[in-house]
């Protein structure tokens, strides 16, 4: 039997070969994209990650005085693997220093054997005193050029004051502007050169005599105080306005 071949055949042969592999490559895309919707983490498991890392930094640090804290996840890639997990993630951190902006949060699923790691930005308010008045250098601070504002206590550097009473009566020790929030170093509630009461605690009872302070101070500084009376130098703690006070 004699077989002729047609003069299309090697175009027929090549284009065939051809679609041959265009099927295999298309087949491969599908195998690839469907074990990755398989292993890829849903919205819902992802909001359900990003809440318990939120929720680890609420419960563990700690909160400012009289303020908010807010805890807000990153975002996290949906191509992640993660499951439904069957019992409660574990949370946990190497880093709990609340004067961090960012903490990295571990959220961990025991039972199904993964683990991710959430960044979590914080966001912490809380009331300082800041200026309604501008001041100058050497000026006392006057009840009615303080107030109380919730500010963002992260974009604070220093410390600052949280009660008017604490600042109530100091001298400025340079040029202050309107808005400003009052921080330590910015005041002097106890001056140098000049005269202090000094505070003798001891058993309950108090003995109070004037002194020289010897440097500034702010609430609960240490300084050196010269008594007046017996020239003596001691180390005191600046009490209030003006006033400094020792335990004996």
């Amino acid at each position: 039997m004699i077989h002729l071949k047609s003069p299309y055949y090697p175009f027929y042969k090549a284009n065939h070969n051809a679609f041959k592999i265009t099927m295999y490559q298309f087949i491969g895309i599908l195998l690839i994209f469907f074990s990755f919707s398989a292993t890829s983490a849903t919205q819902s498991q992802i909001e359900s990650i990003q809440q318990a890392a939120q929720n680890y930094i609420l419960d563990t640090i700690e909160w400012p005085a009289g303020g908010t804290l807010e805890a807000k996840s990153a975002n996290i890639d949906s191509r992640v693997f993660a499951t439904d997990c069957p019992t409660a993630l574990l949370t946990s951190s190497s880093s709990t220093n609340s004067a961090s902006s960012n903490i990295t949060v571990m959220v961990e699923c025991v039972d199904d054997d993964w683990r991710m790691y959430v960044p979590v930005r914080l966001t912490k308010t809380g009331p300082q005193v800041t200026l309604i008045n501008p001041m100058n250098k050497g000026q006392i601070i006057a009840q009615s050029d303080i107030t109380v504002t919730m500010v963002d206590l992260q974009r604070i550097r220093r410390q600052g004051f949280s009660s008017v009473n604490a600042v109530t009566g100091a001298k400025a020790k340079k040029n202050l502007r309107v808005g400003n929030v009052i921080r330590q170093n910015d005041i002097c509630v106890v001056c140098r050169n000049e005269t202090v009461t000094i505070k003798a605690i001891k058993s309950g009872m108090t003995i109070t005599t004037k002194g020289t302070a010897l440097s500034d101070g702010s609430h609960g500084e240490q300084i050196r105080v010269k008594n007046i009376k017996s020239n003596r130098i001691i180390e005191a703690n600046v009490s209030g306005i003006a006033e400094v006070s020792v335990v004996f």
